[in-house]
């Protein structure tokens, strides 16, 4: 479920993540309203910039929701992903946008931080990539992260698996976070610097918005490209990770760093 609220007056929109009992994990519904909300606004003129949060506290997004049904093509060089389009940048929008989280974010988050100009988090979240813990290929996260943090830190981050947490502020270190606010300020200092942004000529804006996007764009699309087979090729079977995820609440334990 996604929830939207528009402030006529800054020209800011408020996207929030409502599945607070699922960790707003994405079904295939939520995935197919972020895609409608980031075309909408493509239209929307009284939408200047956006603030992408996840409703609780206790987690901005946890991924894909595992009881999603997804069925793939029999073939090593395709998967059909669902959550391929649920990023602003692949709906093609370029009004800004700006992530606020709170909480944990993780795994198939990291699509939808990949895509937003800047991440604002408070200081008790926490950053981190189940996937090979569970028998997955990190493709689509560890490249969109790619694009933000230092190569050791992403590839420490996406072989650790659940045994380490990246936290807010180690995360501002490494420039996936652009700023830490107290608990529960996340969203006000989004609201507060998407205001702003959207107070300035919007042409210039998303000019700039692309701008920033091509000093980066051809590498991203070259490596994404290799995504499909790099987990069609590595992935356990959907059996075996069903095991492992069934493992997870056995004396597992993780690190803050």
């Amino acid at each position: 479920m996604l929830r939207t609220e528009t402030d006529d007056g800054t020209g800011v929109a408020l996207v929030t993540l409502d599945r607070p009992a699922k960790l707003n994990a994405i079904d295939l519904a939520t995935a197919d309203e972020l895609a409608a909300a980031w075309r909408a606004f493509r239209y929307d003129e009284a939408v200047r910039a956006v603030v992408l949060t996840g409703a609780g506290g206790r987690a901005f997004c946890t991924g894909i929701d595992r009881g999603a049904e997804v069925p793939q093509p029999p073939s090593p060089y395709t998967i059909d992903d669902p959550l391929i389009a649920i990023g602003p940048k692949a709906n093609d929008l370029w009004k800004p946008v700006i992530v606020a989280v709170e909480g944990m974010a993780c795994g198939g988050a990291f699509y939808l931080l990949g895509e937003a100009e800047f991440v604002i988090a408070s200081e008790e979240a926490t950053f981190f990539d189940p996937h090979t813990t569970y028998g997955m290929v990190s493709a689509y996260e560890a490249i969109s992260m790619a694009q933000r943090m230092p190569f050791g830190e992403v590839a420490r981050m996406s072989l650790m698996g659940t045994a380490e947490r990246v936290t807010a502020r180690r995360a501002y270190e490494t420039g996936l976070v652009s700023e830490v606010t107290p608990v529960g300020g996340a969203v006000d200092a989004a609201l507060r610097a998407a205001a702003v942004i959207a107070s300035y000529p919007t042409a210039a804006v998303q000019g700039t918005v692309r701008a920033v996007w091509s000093a980066k764009e051809a590498a991203r699309a070259q490596a994404l490209a290799h995504a499909p087979q790099l987990i069609a090729l590595g992935n356990l079977a959907p059996e075996q990770q069903a095991e492992l995820f069934g493992k997870r609440g056995a004396g597992g334990t993780y690190r803050l760093r």
